[in-house]
Order: C-alpha cells, then structure tokens, then sequence
C-alpha cells in the first residue's frame, strides 16, 4: 500500500515541474557563456525528457543528440532515438562505437559484462564531450536521483556532465514528466535498459523495482526515516539495508575527487562559492 501512497505523491509533486526545470537550464548554461547544449540520446526515457525540456529551453537549432550504438545494441532503442529527433527537430548524429570499443577489447581479453559496460558508457561520455567543443555546447546528464543515489551509473562516463535538469527527479517522477512533455509512447512503454549489452534491463540487474527503490529512497533521503521506521511500513530488512548500502558506498561518485588539504583554501573545501560569482 505505501508504495502507491509514495508513487501517487512523487507523481504529483511533479506537476508545475516543467517550466522550473526549462528555467533552470537557461539560467544555468547562460551564465556560464553557452547558448547550445550536447547530450547522449539513448532512446530511453531520461534522454528522451532532458531533449523535450531543451529544446523548451533553447529551440531545437540549439540542442544536439548523439546517438552512439553499439553492434549489440538494440535496434529499438535507435528507432526511439530517432523518433525524438524527428518530433523535435534537432541535430543529431549517429556516431557506432563498435570499432573503438572492439579495438580496445580485442587487446584487453575479458568477457565481464561489467567492464564492457563501463568501457562503452566512458566512450560514450568521450564522444559527447569531444562534440562539445565542435557544437560550442554545454554537456547536459542524463542520470535520474534513484541512479544517482543508487550509483547505477559509471563514474566520468553516464553520470557525467555539466549540468543536469533530472537529477533531483526520481524514475518514477521522469516518468509523469515525460506524459507531461509529450515524450513518445514506445519509450513510455518499455522496460528501462542502459542497453549496454543483450536483454539488459535495470531492474532486473538491480534486483529491486524502480517503484520499490523510489517509496525507500523517499521514506530514507527525503522523509528522513530510519531503517527501522521504512521496514515497519512491510519493507523486507535484507531490501531496504541492500539499498541504504548502495546509497553509502556510491558516495564518491557524487562528489568532486577529493583533495588533500595543504593550503588555507582547498578547492571543494574552502574554496567552494558558486559558478556565477567574483573572486
């Protein structure tokens, strides 16, 4: 029962999202001297609502997709791709990492689909931000706040960027911005897959749902409960502890790499002011 109760508040809290979240991205690319943005186009639905919500901020002429396959990827996930592209009318291109990626393993034998994954989604990241320079764009992220919590992510490669307009939405409420922002049904519609290798899907690698993860981040991040208090609602023990783990190890990739404190002002530590003030 909590888990709707949660659900229907994260949906709903969401409602007036848009025009916020539109803002913020002008505000924030604008004061650092850019105009246009870059971004990785997957076909998923984080992707999918980061290019509605640009293109609202800048106008398409403004906003670029990369679509970057893999050989195994799948060709659905290209054809939703396309289908944003087409709707909004940006610029994309499409860019196969197959021959890079192959190159690099055919040295470096390994079948762990773990390093695979990352090696493509660093690639990936090395293509949008080399782009970057091209188009004079600013590298919009892609991760939601249930990745980044979790750190289902790879560091300096998907959960990379300059700024990021979701990342304070769980993927339950990516989910109502999307209807809200007219993002195709086919990408409603299907399982979330980081697609990087064959019949991936997020929830299946998680072990959890993003409904289940979504009501205990929730009741731990923003209720501020306690393990006992979130198990006292039927969550299992071994389920939520599985998930407050995540959220404790996967702290580094949130942050800045930390520096060694030698001088009286140490970048992330006493030098930290925001990005649009003097000296």
């Amino acid at each position: 029962m909590v888990i709707a109760e949660v659900d229907s508040l994260l949906r709903s809290s969401v409602a007036n999202s848009v025009p916020i979240l539109v803002e913020f991205l002008r505000q924030e690319v604008r004061k650092t001297g850019f105009e246009n943005v870059v971004f990785g186009l997957s076909g998923g639905i984080d992707s999918a609502v980061v290019a509605y919500l640009a293109v609202q901020a800048f106008g398409s002429d403004h906003v670029f997709g990369l679509i970057m396959p893999y050989k195994t990827s799948s060709k659905a996930s290209v054809d939703d791709a396309l289908k944003v592209v087409n709707d909004l009318g940006l610029s994309a291109k499409q860019v196969d990492i197959s021959p890079q990626i192959d190159a690099y393993f055919a040295q470096v034998h390994t079948t762990a689909p773990l390093r695979r994954g990352n090696k493509m989604a660093r690639e990936r990241m090395s293509i949008i931000y080399d782009h970057s320079v091209e188009y004079r764009a600013l590298a919009l992220g892609t991760s939601n706040k249930t990745e980044l919590l979790l750190g289902y992510g790879t560091q300096f490669g998907d959960l990379a960027s300059a700024v990021n307009p979701i990342g304070d939405l769980y993927k339950t409420q990516i989910r109502e911005v999307a209807r809200l922002v007219g993002v195709p049904q086919s990408i409603l519609d299907k399982a979330p897959s980081a697609d990087l290798w064959e019949d991936q899907t997020d929830e299946t690698e998680l072990g959890f749902s993003y409904e289940e993860a979504d009501t205990i981040l929730h009741l731990l991040i923003d209720d501020r409960l306690s393990l006992e208090e979130v198990c006292a609602y039927g969550f299992k023990p071994a389920l939520v502890e599985t998930i407050m783990r995540r959220v404790q190890q996967n702290q580094y990739k949130r942050r800045m790499p930390v520096i060694a404190k030698l001088s009286s002002r140490t970048i992330g530590i006493d030098f930290r002011y925001p990005r649009d003030w003097g000296m």
